[in-house]
C-alpha cells in the first residue's frame, strides 16, 4: 500500500509538472526570441535618421560601428544598389521593404529585421539587421535546465510527503494486523493503540471491543464447564460408596480404581477450565510406556469379559512424550473405548507403542468393520457416544508437534496411529 501510494503521487506530480513546465518552457523560448528581436529593431531604428539624411561614407561608418558594438550583421541598401555594412545579398524581405514596408522575417541564419527609410532624394533606403539563432535562443537552455531541476525537486518533495502520509496509514494497519494475529494465537490481552485517520481509529476501537468481548465469553464458558464438571462430584461420591459396598474385594478394588480415575479426570477438567495463567516452568510430559501399559491392563479386564483377544507390544521404556499423564491416560482410554464401542464382542485388537525418530507412535488396530466415514469429524459418532474421543487424541498429538492418522489395519478393520512429540520446556524447543 505504501509503495502504491508513493507511485500514485509520483505519477500525478509528473503529469501536473509536464502540463505546467512544457508551456512554460515554450514561453521562455518565445520571450528570448522576442527580446532579441526587440534589441535588433532598436538598433535598426537608431540608423533611420542617418540613412535618411547622411551621405554614403557617413552611413558606412555608422553601420560598421553599430555592427561592431552589437555583434549582429547590419546592412544598408541604398536606392542605387549600393550595399553598406555586412555584404548580404538582397533577400525577399529586403525587396519588399524597398517598396516602403518594414517587416520582420525568418532567414536561414535566424531572423532579420528590415526597415524601409523614406525621405531620401534618390529613393527608399532599406536597413537590415540580422539576428543569429544563437542570440534567439540565448539563455533558453539554462532556463530549461532550471525548470527541469525544479520539476525534479518538486517530484522528490511530493514523494517524500506521500511516503510520510503512507507511513501514517500503513503503520496503524500493520499494528491492527499484528494484534489480530496475536488474538488468533490466543493472546486475548492484546490490544491496539488507536492511531492514524479516524476510520482506522474506529476499526482499532472495534477490534479492542471484540477482543474484550471474546475474553468475557471465554471466561463465562470456562465457568460453565467448571460448574458442570463440579456437579459430577456428587454422583461420583455415590458411586464410590456403592463400589466400597461390593462383597467381592477384587470387584470393589477395580470399580474403586475406575471411580478414582474418573474423579481425577473431573478434577483436571475443572482445573483446565479455570486455568488462565501460563503453565509452570520446566518440562511437562509423561512416560508413554508406563501410561499405555496401565491403561491396557485396566481395559484387559473388560476385554476378557467380552471375549476380545488383546495383543500388547510395548517398546522398552521410558518413552517420554509431551503430554501430561492424566491427559495421555484420557487419550488412551478414548482410543481403546472406540474399539469396544465400534466393534462387536469377540473382536481382537492390538496395541503397539514404539519410537520412530523423535516421536513415540501409539497404534491401536482391530479386526472390526473399520472406521465410519464421519469418524474424523468432531462430535460425530455412530455408536451413541459424544464423538469427541478422536478429536481429544488429535489435539493432544498436535500440542506436541505430532499428528493423528486414521487408516485400515492389515487384514481389515480400523487402525489409529498417534504420533506424540517429546516434552517441551518453557523456553520452547522439544526435549528429546
Amino acid at each position: 500500500m505504501r509503495t502504491r501510494l508513493t507511485l500514485l503521487v509520483a505519477a500525478v506530480s509528473a503529469l501536473i509538472l509536464v502540463a505546467f513546465l512544457v508551456p512554460l518552457a515554450l514561453l521562455v523560448r518565445t520571450v528570448a526570441e522576442d527580446r532579441a528581436t526587440v534589441r535588433a529593431t532598436a538598433d535598426a531604428q537608431s540608423l533611420v535618421p542617418v540613412v535618411g539624411t547622411a551621405d554614403a561614407a557617413t552611413i558606412r561608418l555608422t553601420v560598421e560601428q553599430l555592427s561592431a558594438e552589437s555583434g549582429r550583421p547590419v546592412s544598408v541598401y541604398l536606392p542605387d544598389g549600393t550595399v553598406l555594412g555586412t555584404p548580404v545579398p538582397r533577400t525577399p524581405a529586403v525587396a519588399l521593404a524597398a517598396r516602403g514596408q518594414s517587416l520582420t522575417g525568418e532567414s536561414e541564419a535566424g531572423r532579420e529585421v528590415v526597415i524601409a527609410v523614406q525621405g531620401r532624394a534618390d529613393g527608399t533606403g532599406v536597413i537590415r539587421v540580422g539576428v543569429p539563432r544563437d542570440e534567439l535562443t540565448a539563455g533558453v537552455g539554462r532556463a530549461w535546465l532550471v525548470l527541469a531541476l525544479l520539476g525534479l525537486l518538486l517530484v522528490l518533495i511530493g514523494l517524500l510527503v506521500a511516503d510520510r502520509l503512507a507511513r501514517t496509514l500503513v503503520r496503524p494497519i500493520g499494528e491492527l494486523s499484528a494484534v489480530s494475529h496475536r488474538l488468533a494465537n490466543a493472546e486475548l490481552d492484546a490490544r491496539v493503540t488507536p492511531s492514524g485517520p479516524a476510520e482506522l481509529r474506529e476499526v482499532a476501537g472495534a477490534l479492542n471491543h471484540l477482543a474484550g468481548r471474546i475474553q468475557v465469553l471465554l471466561v463465562q464458558e470456562r465457568e460453565q464447564v467448571a460448574d458442570l464438571s463440579h456437579r459430577l462430584r456428587t454422583p461420583l461420591t455415590a458411586l464410590r460408596l456403592e463400589a466400597e459396598s461390593l462383597r467381592d474385594p477384587d470387584d470393589a478394588a477395580r470399580v474403586t480404581a475406575a471411580v478414582d480415575g474418573l474423579e481425577r479426570a473431573v478434577t483436571g477438567l475443572i482445573r483446565h477450565a479455570r486455568w488462565r495463567q501460563t503453565p509452570a516452568a520446566g518440562p511437562t510430559g509423561s512416560d508413554a510406556a508406563e501410561i499405555v501399559g496401565e491403561r491396557v491392563a485396566f481395559w484387559s479386564v473388560l476385554a476378557e469379559d467380552t471375549g476380545r483377544p488383546v495383543t500388547l507390544d510395548l517398546a522398552d521404556g521410558p518413552l517420554p512424550v509431551g503430554v501430561p499423564a492424566d491427559e495421555l491416560a484420557a487419550v488412551v482410554d478414548a482410543l481403546l473405548g472406540n474399539v469396544f464401542a465400534h466393534t462387536p464382542d469377540g473382536t481382537p485388537f492390538t496395541v503397539r507403542l514404539a519410537r520412530e525418530d523423535s516421536y513415540v507412535v501409539l497404534s491401536v488396530a482391530d479386526r472390526g468393520p473399520g472406521l465410519p466415514a464421519e469418524a474424523g469429524r468432531r462430535g460425530a459418532s455412530a455408536a451413541g457416544s459424544t464423538g469427541l474421543g478422536l478429536d481429544i487424541a488429535r489435539r493432544a498429538a498436535q500440542a506436541t508437534g505430532g499428528r493423528l492418522e486414521l487408516g485400515t489395519a492389515t487384514g481389515g478393520g480400523a487402525e489409529v496411529l498417534l504420533r506424540l512429540g517429546p516434552p517441551r520446556t518453557e523456553s520452547g524447543p522439544p526435549t528429546a
